[in-house]
């Protein structure tokens, strides 16, 4: 596998990463064909990450470098519709795990509250915000803070009531906990209630509350086991990284997850890039 590290990979899919989700995508236009000639799929694709990583409205992608704003639109909206972006999420998670493995020891789970101009489904008023339109992103990572599963809802819903749900969403499948590989997970105090915290450890894992006083309730191990927290306030920069996530415009709750998605394939890769450069 190449370890492409150059500055077009800010707007442009890596060589190794195309040749994995392009079979997503379908086939493409003959060439050939009567008709106006077909825009290749991967021009389009790296539009939609230019939009993407911008922010920019669609009007602005550089035609002479991707494609019109209607062609990259228009294939955005039926890719959306096909679950492309959400199967390519859970194909490069598929392959991280293979290439690197998922840390599924220390995993972390936390809300992340961002604005939503133009409102839509799952915003609402933001606590944070004067009660702007807000949205809220439930994001867990593994130990490394790769992006293992997201939920959606206004930014006025409380981090607890999208956690259990959060944790069902993992695109591939969990291995079975064991006595010698555990599941950590850790919590901030936004989630001390007694159905999330019976919720959790239904689901097999070793709870850790924020603050640590909460270890007298005997939902977390000794402290030779210390809580790791951090991790997914990285994650969350660096979805908010990607400026088409630092500020919601998509009023479709679909068109919203596609862009996570494809943010949270493109995080993922570069792990596993970080992981063969380092070994």
């Amino acid at each position: 596998m190449t370890t492409e590290t150059s500055v077009d990979t800010i707007w442009h899919v890596p060589d190794d990463l195309w040749k994995l989700i392009a079979p997503l995508l379908g086939p493409e236009k003959a060439p050939g064909t009567p008709g106006r000639p077909a825009v290749p799929y991967r021009r389009i694709f790296d539009g939609i990450i230019y939009v993407l990583r911008t922010g920019c409205q669609w009007s602005a992608i550089p035609r002479e470098q991707f494609a019109a704003k209607s062609t990259v639109w228009g294939r955005f909206k039926q890719w959306v519709e096909a679950e492309v972006f959400q199967a390519a999420w859970a194909l490069v998670l598929a392959y991280y795990d293979c290439a690197v493995g998922i840390d599924w020891k220390w995993q972390a789970l936390d809300g992340v509250i961002t604005k939503a101009p133009l409102g839509g489904a799952a915003t609402g008023p933001s606590p944070v915000d004067r009660a702007k339109r807000g949205t809220k992103r439930s994001v867990l990572s593994d130990g490394r803070g790769a992006p293992l599963a997201v939920a959606v809802a206004g930014a006025n819903t409380p981090d607890k009531t999208l956690a259990l749900d959060t944790l069902d969403s993992i695109p591939v499948e969990r291995p079975a906990k064991q006595c010698y590989r555990l599941h950590h997970l850790c919590l901030d105090a936004g989630y001390d209630y007694a159905d999330v915290i019976a919720g959790v450890q239904a689901r097999d894992y070793h709870l850790h509350l924020s603050p640590p006083a909460k270890a007298q309730r005997q939902v977390a191990l000794a402290q030779k086991y210390p809580a790791r927290r951090w991790v997914i306030e990285r994650t969350h920069s660096w979805h908010n990284r990607f400026r088409r996530l630092l500020i919601r415009w998509e009023k479709k709750l679909d068109h919203y997850y596609a862009m996570i998605d494809l943010a949270s394939a493109l995080i993922i890769w570069r792990l596993v890039i970080a992981a063969s450069n380092s070994s």
